[in-house]
């Protein structure tokens, strides 16, 4: 049988299971990442994160992204 285990989140300090052993019916089973939210992850945090904040990371990281393509726009826009 699969160890678990209570974990705190870092980001919000709520309790969580993490289920590692049986990766299958962990609560962050499922959810993909791109290469910058992995980042923004490991950049930020050395331990596991709860669905909650990871989800959060990802709209995060989906913000930056769509900031820093408006910006590029923008400054085209103005070089013209």
């Amino acid at each position: 049988m699969a160890a678990h285990e209570i974990n705190t989140c870092p980001r919000c300090n709520s309790s969580f299971e993490c289920k590692a052993g049986s990766i299958t019916q962990c609560q962050c089973y499922g959810l993909t990442f791109t290469a910058e939210e992995k980042d923004l992850v490991a950049d930020n945090y050395t331990d596991c994160l709860c669905r909650k904040c990871l989800l959060e990371l990802k709209r995060e990281a989906k913000y930056r992204s769509l900031t820093e393509k408006k910006e590029q726009m923008n400054s085209i826009l103005k070089t013209r």
